[in-house]
């Protein structure tokens, strides 16, 4: 049990807003149990001050959970450096209700902490804080330490980015549900003209294993050498269950693979399928069993 997992939440404004610090530090680190040590570390500087001096607990809690995302962040990217193959964020299983909150839903999904993943440690604070949760940028420059004519430069420069590199069309989530539905029947039957059918000609699949399992080093680019991969998986392993889950707040499915979980998430453009992320590093799949609790 966590220090503040006593608190009472009735009056404690730590516990009060613990869904939206724990949002803002996933979405700086890609990581529930990253984020999860932030949240430790920020109660503990909670727990030591002065309440009275504090006039808005939010926005000094998003603060000071912002600082020790920083640092968190800082000190991981060179161990994110040495990684073994792709790095790609910790998925999330979530509660349908997250899909209802669009732009939330948006902003924890695997495609976008992926694009992300990109940006510096400073730009990732700002564009987060901006663009996800329109704090001021008054308030963003306390919480970095910069200015706030500085900030608006960092959130230009990062929000121009992340444009660039993220998905070009936003569906819907029934029609995340059906192309997933679709996807899952062709796993499942190993059919490969259907899942050919189902992929964009440039689809694009990218493997998480952490060096801990297998899994591809490189993304795999176009639809044959990807439809190939997927085929080989289902006649070579054990596939012995896939289901239709809500990851990080859109339809994907959960595979077990020779005995070992795999989370699948898949962007969608046009009706098709043109990014699959596979995700089966076993340290990175222990938040699956119970939904998390996000908010803005």
């Amino acid at each position: 049990m966590t220090a503040y997992a006593a608190a009472d939440a009735d009056a404690d404004p730590f516990v009060v807003h613990r869904a939206l610090l724990f949002t803002v530090a996933y979405e700086m680190l890609g990581s529930a149990a990253d984020a999860e040590d932030v949240l430790q570390e920020s109660w503990l500087r909670w727990a030591d001050v002065d309440r009275s001096r504090i006039r808005d607990p939010r926005a000094y809690l998003v603060r000071v959970v912002t600082r020790q995302g920083l640092n968190r962040l800082r000190a991981l990217s060179r161990s994110r450096e040495e990684y073994v193959g792709e790095w790609l964020p910790e998925p999330l299983l979530t509660s349908p209700d997250v899909a209802e909150d669009v732009e939330l839903a948006e902003s924890v999904s695997i495609a976008m902490l992926t694009v992300l993943e990109t940006l510096g440690p400073t730009e990732r604070a700002v564009f987060v804080l901006r663009e996800v949760f329109e704090m001021p940028y008054g308030e963003i420059g306390e919480a970095i330490g910069k200015s706030a004519a500085t900030v608006r430069q960092v959130a230009r420069r990062a929000r121009e980015h992340v444009a660039a590199r993220r998905p070009r069309v936003r569906v819907s989530p029934s029609e995340q549900q059906a192309v997933v539905g679709r996807f899952l029947v062709a796993l499942r039957t190993g059919r490969l003209r259907e899942l050919m059918e189902i992929m964009a000609p440039d689809v694009v699949l990218i493997a998480d294993g952490g060096g801990l399992v297998p899994a591809a080093l490189a993304p795999v680019h176009g639809l044959e050498p990807v439809t190939t991969l997927l085929a080989r998986v289902s006649q070579v392993a054990a596939v012995s269950e896939t289901t239709a889950v809500w990851l990080n707040g859109a339809p994907a499915v959960r595979i077990e693979i020779d005995g070992e979980s795999a989370a699948v998430s898949l962007v969608v453009e046009n009706g098709r399928v043109t990014r699959i992320y596979v995700v089966r590093n076993p340290h990175k799949l222990t938040r699956l069993d119970e939904p998390a609790e996000l908010a803005r």
